[in-house]
């Protein structure tokens, strides 16, 4: 089943964020790899794919876990928790209908 892991950022994540983005990518991909991965990305803190300074305000991903419990196993182990980027991480069941 899929899963929407939605997260928020905390106040000028963005140093954070570069620090810990290697891994938290390498993980990303690890799931595409596997097939498993719908889609990934951060949310802009401001109107635009580049918001330089500005950085983001959270990300959403949305991936093919076995569970519930599997996805937030998953993702409670996001480097971006270690490193401080995310102040809260919401997992819930997602239900794709467009596109098909």
């Amino acid at each position: 089943m899929l899963y929407a892991i939605i997260s928020e950022d905390v106040a000028n994540s963005l140093e954070k964020r570069m620090t810990a983005r290697p891994a938290h990518l390498k993980r990303l991909q690890e799931l595409q790899d596997a097939g498993r991965l719908i889609l990934a990305g951060p949310h802009p803190a401001v109107d635009s794919e580049n918001p330089g300074e500005a950085g983001f305000t959270g990300s959403l991903i949305v991936a093919e876990f076995d569970c519930l419990e599997a996805a937030q196993q998953w993702a409670d182990a996001d480097p971006y928790i270690d490193a401080g980027v995310y102040t809260q991480v919401t997992v819930k069941p997602f239900k794709k209908v467009l596109p098909q």
